[in-house]
């Protein structure tokens, strides 16, 4: 070996160092602590990589870069609706980066397996899918714009992104079918599922009512004393600040002078400048037939379709289309238009697919066409009227603009009234001022932030105000509601404080009781429940507490019931007695609550075999999910254990919501 490298080779030269510098670089990359350790390295709009499988994959680049605007877009859908105080919103990210992640591991995964989607599936789930009707309704589409706006209103992104998670929701979904195809379910399970889900119940129920165990805890003043006392951080500055002002509302019931008038050359001038908003596009009232053709059918299945276009085309031009209705309700594939006739009302222009709106607009009133052929099949179209663009005359829309223009200027009086007022009172006092309008001083308080002051539509504008503003501080203008305005003035202030025992004696028993009766509220159910299986008499045993006696009616276990509510998720266990048979104590959101089994109807063996087919469907469909989501979670751990998903730690805890 010594002297083949010492043989004058350049090739041999060349292989030595090969060999010296890839040991080198091996060298580095396994032993140099955190170089490839999952360290991250990506910069601040990459949340996290996903890096290729295989013993090269930390050598390559990575395979899936997750930004962090996806992530923060998922968190924004968590958080849509729901009022999720900032604290928990770190907790919003971390759910919408671990979905967004085991997506992407999900869709490499179909990818690995030749699972895809095409854009004609696509197409194919927009116009028959959840969102179908809304899409297409009568099997029209309601054109770009209208779809961009649904996708805007409703997932706030772009069409284009928007079919692109259908389309990976598509693939997943088949990967879905593939993984748990091997899923199934017993005759048994099925039958006892079934069992489960149909058998009905009647039964007795005492019911102690919390309301009038509260009434029964009248703690001694020592008592209360003793409890304001160990909960005093609970009572410091529980009497909130409050103020007291005085106020001159303003309306447009005392303007001075009296409620402006809109003039002729005001309502033209309007006209004139908005003459935009009169025009109304061209539309036209038509009726079709369609007769569908499968997208993926092949020239045989079209050109069946088109001869029977064709033959009923005939039929409608030899009555001259008067017999169009009836030939549509017999003849057409349109479940939208079918049972009226085909008749689609009045379209305007992109309301349907381009070739179908080609031929409608270009049709006279009464016209039939020829096949026309669209993505959906051949369609015949009848045009019953036409109605040109044009512009409203200023006769029709008068008296719209007059009321329009009346409301901005009465409401201009009154925000100019106010100000007036809210000067001159800044120099003569507020009563001088509002004496001098014959307007009355109104004196509102002590009132809280979040009072509702009389015969305000809405009074937090002038409150917010009031709380913002000095006591003998200069008289301000702020709105009312419904175009009011009120000028106040902030007389005197009540800062927050800690009220004595003595002033705050009421709220402090409501406390008490409302911390004590949860205890005696158990104490009692579970008292009453022990009485009624000793005397086997629950009857008996509500009688004694105090309790009171009600039947319920057949129900379901997904039925409610008075005093108890949703029996699935309040009292499941009452289906698993007998008839006869008295529960343990149970409690639901406000009472305590025993029952007793009067009859119990199970479904029979007829009944079960004639929803065995729905029921099996069903179960499985849950079983499949149950093995879907952990094939999801394994596959996702698989990920992580091998070290293929890089999470930028620093962005992941620093990132806002709204991507600022």
């Amino acid at each position: 070996m010594i002297r083949f490298l010492q043989k004058e080779s350049r090739f041999t030269k060349a292989i030595f160092w090969v060999i010296i510098l890839g040991t080198c670089a091996m060298m580095v990359i396994f032993l140099v602590p955190g170089l490839y350790n999952g360290q991250f390295a990506a910069n601040s709009t990459t949340y996290a990589s996903i890096r290729r499988g295989g013993i090269f994959g930390r050598f390559l680049p990575a395979q899936n870069q997750i930004p962090v605007a996806d992530v923060q877009e998922v968190a924004k859908r968590i958080a849509r609706g729901q009022q999720i105080p900032p604290a928990f919103m770190p907790m919003v990210m971390q759910e919408a980066g671990q979905t967004v992640i085991q997506q992407e591991i999900l869709q490499n995964e179909a990818e690995r397996l030749g699972v895809t989607a095409s854009n004609s599936d696509v197409r194919k789930f927009l116009h028959s899918g959840e969102w179908g009707q809304l899409l297409f309704p009568d099997g029209r589409f309601v054109g770009e714009a209208q779809y961009a706006q649904f996708i805007a209103q409703n997932f706030d992104i772009t069409p284009e992104r928007f079919e692109t998670e259908v389309r990976q929701e598509i693939a997943q979904n088949r990967l879905r079918d593939l993984i748990t195809a091997g899923v199934t379910v017993s005759p048994k399970e099925v039958r006892d599922s079934y069992r489960t889900q149909a058998t009905k119940i009647k039964f007795q129920y005492a019911v102690l009512s919390a309301d009038t165990l509260r009434k029964t805890i009248n703690p001694t003043d020592t008592e209360l004393e003793a409890f304001f006392k160990q909960n005093a951080a609970r009572y410091q500055d529980a009497d909130l600040e409050t103020r007291t002002l005085q106020y001159v509302a303003v309306t447009d019931n005392n303007l001075p002078g009296g409620k402006p008038q809109v003039t002729q050359a005001e309502i033209q001038q309007y006209y004139n400048q908005n003459i935009e908003q009169y025009k109304v596009d061209a539309e036209v009232k038509v009726r079709h037939i369609l007769i569908s053709v499968d997208p993926n059918a092949g020239a045989a299945a079209d050109a069946a379709a088109k001869a029977k276009a064709q033959n009923i085309l005939d039929q409608i031009r030899k009555d001259d289309g008067k017999n169009f209705a009836e030939m549509a309700k017999k003849y057409s594939d349109d479940p939208g238009s079918k049972d009226q006739g085909g008749e689609l009302g009045w379209i305007k222009h992109g309301a349907t697919v381009p070739q179908f709106d080609a031929v409608a607009f270009a049709q006279k009133a009464g016209q039939i066409s020829g096949l026309v052929r669209t993505q959906f099949g051949y369609h015949i179209i009848q045009t019953e009227a036409v109605q040109p663009a044009h512009t409203k005359p200023l006769d029709e829309v008068k008296s719209s603009i007059a009321d329009a223009l009346t409301k901005q200027k009465e409401g201009q009086a009154v925000r100019n009234f106010a100000q007036q007022l809210a000067t001159e009172a800044q120099k003569s006092g507020l009563a001088q001022a509002a004496a001098a309008h014959h307007l009355q001083v109104v004196t509102a308080g002590p009132v809280p932030r979040n009072a509702n002051l009389p015969a305000m539509t809405d009074s937090s504008q002038l409150l917010t105000a009031a709380f913002g503003s000095s006591p003998g501080g200069a008289p301000q203008a702020a709105a009312t509601g419904d175009g009011d305005y009120a000028v106040f003035q902030v007389t005197a202030v009540v800062p927050a404080h800690t009220p004595t025992f003595a002033e705050y004696k009421s709220h402090v028993l409501e406390d008490f009781r409302d911390q004590q009766v949860v205890s005696l509220l158990a104490q009692k159910t579970s008292e009453l429940a022990d009485r009624a299986h000793a005397e086997n008499d629950l009857a008996k045993a509500a009688k004694e507490v105090g309790a009171t006696m009600e039947t319920s009616n057949l129900v379901g276990r997904d039925e409610q019931v008075p005093d108890i509510g949703a029996l699935s998720q309040v009292a499941p266990s009452l289906f698993d007695l007998s008839v006869g048979q008295i529960s343990s104590a149970i409690k639901t959101q406000t009472d305590g609550v025993v029952a007793k089994i009067i009859d119990k109807q199970e479904p029979s063996a007829q009944d079960i075999a004639s929803h065995f087919d729905a029921t099996r469907e069903q179960l499985l469909s849950q079983r499949r999910d149950q093995y879907f989501a952990v094939f999801a979670s394994d596959l996702t751990g698989r990920y992580m254990k091998s070290g293929r998903i890089l999470i930028n730690r620093k962005m992941q805890q620093q990132m806002p919501l709204n991507g600022t």
